[in-house]
């Protein structure tokens, strides 16, 4: 008996096109929520979603299911999808909890350490030493904050380099669902008026700790970094 040999399973270019038409979309109203330009419980019609970021309802029905399991948009039985509210005790739970998480991640990728991991942290810091932060000069309501794009790739690269030898991509896959949902808070502190701080120095002790393999150090800087913004955040929300 002869065997047919199996034919490879070709794309199809249309489901293609949909994915990478819902991908777009995802990125794109992600990036709205995380950095305020779509208020916390903002209603995310779909039609307006669609004719927003120039696409069919389809690929935005599938970006809004994504981002709700990922916590970045609540999806209401019978109403619909909508940006989550934002409150002081939710923020406190989200810093908590990044305490929890990221500082079991530190000390199981510092037991774990390898050259490699090693070298990406070093890489991370100088890419983020170099990288400069801009802040207000002077602030008016309803003034955006100032354009930090490149500066919170680089940011949020250093802190998953910190974490990456952990050993636990479930833990890793985690840990950035919380930075986003803090990088979220951090927005919004900043649309109002975010302080200086000595953000090098923060990132620098963590990283001479981590690499010296002082476990307790690192962890207790890279929490303390942490704690810090909660406190700024608690400071200027009370100032309101």
């Amino acid at each position: 008996m002869t065997t047919r040999p199996i034919a490879p399973r070709r794309a199809n270019p249309r489901r293609t096109e949909k994915e990478t038409a819902a991908t777009t979309v995802y990125h794109a109203l992600k990036r709205d929520i995380v950095r305020g330009v779509l208020e916390p419980g903002h209603k995310l019609l779909i039609d307006q979603i669609a004719e927003r970021y120039s696409a069919g309802t389809n690929p935005v029905r599938e970006a809004l299911n994504r981002l709700s399991s990922e916590r970045l948009v609540d999806r209401e039985d019978l109403r619909g999808f909508f940006v989550p509210p934002i409150s002081l005790e939710d923020f406190r739970d989200i810093v908590r909890t990044r305490c929890w998480v990221e500082g079991k991640a530190l000390e199981e990728s510092i037991r774990a350490r390898t050259e490699d991991w090693e070298d990406a942290i070093i890489l991370a810091t100088h890419h983020l030493r170099n990288t400069p932060i801009h802040y207000y000069e002077h602030t008016e309501p309803g003034m955006p904050p100032p354009d930090n794009t490149h500066w919170e790739e680089r940011h949020r690269t250093f802190h998953r380099a910190l974490i990456a030898n952990c050993g636990s991509r479930h833990l890793l896959r985690f840990a950035d669902e919380l930075m986003l949902l803090g990088e979220r808070y951090r927005f919004i502190s900043m649309a109002n008026s975010y302080p200086r701080r000595r953000s090098v120095d923060e990132h620098q002790a963590i990283v001479d700790a981590a690499l010296a393999g002082d476990t307790k150090r690192a962890v207790e800087a890279l929490q303390g970094q942490y704690l810090m913004t909660l406190t700024i955040y608690e400071e200027t929300m009370s100032s309101d």
